[in-house]
Order: structure tokens, then C-alpha cells, then sequence
């Protein structure tokens, strides 16, 4: 990771905010292995840090929040125990003390997906788009807990039309469902409504917010965990064909044909 591959503002959007842009917009911010180890420390050291209140995640460049992840990174470790790792920063996010918010501007996938659906609140403008395109690129599936929170957030129907057909869900869409607060303009609107909800935050208890999330927290992960099984099913997955060939077809910058 280089230096800049996550920038950190306090306060730019408001006092207490703590705004990280992911940058990386040649890549349309797909993750590194670098970058999510920044993040798992980054939530670790706001869990304690009183003086903020509201975490606001973003996107660099205007046509991405983040694309997914950095495919080259699944062959340097276990692909599986690599995702485990993944979502122990994930679910580091989700139990932060402060509100969470996901400002997407641009398309919303894969990874960026996962880690938008462990915000508390999500933005976005009116052209981008959410999704889970992997049976169409990848091959791969997803872990449980990254799954069930795609589907407390967007609704089933939604979650198996981004999974089952490969389909990119409009903020349109998105809205109606109730999966993101507001469809706004553009970048300039965007930035508007996350000030205009940091203030809000900054004015409320935050004993209120804190019991709330930990209630919340509480009750979801057992509808959340992983089902029996799973580690198993999963490393079939990594280590069978149709992750081969769409990691190689990815790399190589073709299309995947997988084995019917």
C-alpha cells in the first residue's frame, strides 16, 4: 500500500467526523491486502477515540466507492482463511461505538459491497449502482455473514437478483428498499447530506446511540453466523475451477468461461 492509498480527515465535514477516502481510483479503489490491514487497525484505535462520533467511508475519483478487492492478493495466502481475515475487519466496523456512514459515489461492488452493508447509514448519488457480480467474474461465493448482512440491508429479492443474475441494483432501487438514506445529485449533494447527518449525530445522545448499536449488534449475529459447514464449502469453492478460471480470465483481462 502506498501512503496514499487511504486518506484520513477529521472534521472536513464537520466536527468530530472522521472521513477515510479510499484512493486508489485507477483501480476504482478496489481493496488491497495492505489497505484492509490499515482498516482493521484504523477501527481498533476509533473504538477508543472519544472525540469522534461519526466514521464516513468513501470512494476517490467520482466513479467508484470500491470495486471489490485486488484479485492478484488471492495468491499470495489461502484464499479462504484470507476472507476469514477480511471479515474479522469487517466485523470490527460494524461494532464501532460511533455511527458509520457509506457515501458511494459511483458503482458499489463486491468487497465495497460488503463493507457499505456494515455501515450504520448509507448515501449515494443518483448514478451509482450496488452489486455482487461474482458468478459472472469470480466463480467464488460469499461467506455467510457477508451474505445475511447484504440481505438485512437490501431485502432478499434484491440480494438474490445482485447474486443469482448478476445484477447491478440503481440507487433508484437501492432507495425504495430502504438499503440507502437518501439518492442525491451529485458529488457536491452527496457531500451536503452526510454534513447535514453528521450534525444531526452531534446533537443526539450518544448514550442513546451506543445502546442502541450494541441491542442491534446483539441481535444480529446470530441470524448472522456462519452456518455449519461452511469453512468447508467455501474451500471448495476457492480451490475449484470456476475460482481458477476467473481468476486467471481476470488477470489476463478476458471474459471467464466457466464449466457448465
Amino acid at each position: 500500500m502506498t501512503a496514499d492509498d487511504l486518506l484520513i480527515d477529521r472534521d472536513r465535514l464537520g466536527p468530530g467526523v472522521l472521513e477515510v477516502t479510499f484512493n486508489r481510483p485507477e483501480r476504482r479503489n478496489a481493496f488491497t491486502k495492505a489497505m484492509y490491514g490499515e482498516l482493521r487497525q484504523l477501527w481498533e484505535q476509533t473504538a477508543e477515540d472519544r472525540s469522534v462520533g461519526v466514521v464516513v467511508l468513501r470512494g476517490a475519483g467520482g466513479k467508484a466507492f470500491a470495486a471489490g478487492n485486488e484479485i492478484s492478493d488471492f495468491l499470495e495466502a489461502d484464499a479462504v482463511d484470507y476472507e476469514n481475515w477480511i471479515r474479522e475487519m469487517f466485523d470490527r466496523l460494524w461494532a464501532l461505538p460511533q455511527v458509520t456512514i457509506a457515501a458511494v459515489d459511483g458503482v458499489c461492488v463486491g468487497g465495497g459491497l460488503a463493507v457499505a452493508t456494515h455501515c450504520d447509514l448509507r448515501v449515494a448519488t443518483a448514478a451509482s449502482r450496488f452489486g455482487y457480480p461474482i458468478a459472472r467474474t469470480l466463480g467464488n461465493a460469499l461467506s455467510g455473514t457477508v451474505l445475511y448482512r447484504c440481505q438485512a440491508i437490501f431485502g432478499e429479492s434484491l440480494t438474490r437478483e445482485m447474486l443469482l443474475a448478476s445484477r447491478l441494483v440503481s440507487a433508484d432501487r437501492a432507495y425504495a428498499a430502504g438499503a440507502i438514506t437518501a439518492s442525491v445529485a451529485d458529488a457536491t449533494a452527496l457531500d451536503a447530506e452526510v454534513a447535514d447527518l453528521a450534525a444531526g449525530i452531534a446533537q443526539a445522545s450518544r448514550v442513546t446511540i451506543e445502546t442502541t448499536k450494541h441491542q442491534l449488534l446483539a441481535r444480529s449475529r446470530p441470524a448472522e453466523a456462519s452456518i455449519e459447514g461452511e469453512e468447508a464449502l467455501l474451500r471448495e469453492v476457492y480451490t475449484g475451477p470456476d475460482f481458477n478460471e476467473g481468476v486467471r480470465a481476470f488477470l489476463a483481462k478476458e471474459k471467464p468461461a466457466f464449466r457448465r
